[in-house]
């Protein structure tokens, strides 16, 4: 980090360990996990880890190839093409897993903004 400096602090046991415990629970090591807590309320943001920040990055980009996809389709079908694909089943098939896949990134999102307020990270649906 550029301009970073060190911070000493002495913590209970107890503390250390819910400390430990919640930096491991976000895949972080403890000291980072308290540089991004301290920086997140210092600045008023809410920080994503880099797992559910690839998670999310993962999703947008499957979210991408299906809209790639189905723009191709609608794009033949408009120019006349006889589409052998996908049918209406498909289709509302698609529909499901898209709208499945916005549920799950808002939770994940919402998850993700509750458990810094409140200090817990929970499990993601």
């Amino acid at each position: 980090m550029g301009g970073a400096s060190r911070l000493y602090l002495r913590l209970r046991r107890e503390d250390r360990l819910l400390l430990h415990e919640r930096a491991a629970t976000r895949g972080m090591a403890s000291a980072t996990y308290v540089s991004v807590l301290v920086r997140s309320h210092l600045r008023a943001i809410v920080p994503l880890p880099k797992a559910e920040l690839a998670a999310l990055k993962q999703a947008v980009s499957e979210l991408g190839a299906i809209g790639r996809n189905l723009n191709q389709i609608t794009r033949a079908a408009n120019q006349g093409a006889r589409i052998a694909g996908p049918g209406r089943d498909e289709f509302k098939a698609i529909l499901k897993v898209c709208e499945a896949l916005r549920d799950h990134t808002k939770s994940l999102i919402k998850v993700n903004t509750a458990s810094w307020a409140c200090g817990y990270a929970e499990n993601t649906p």
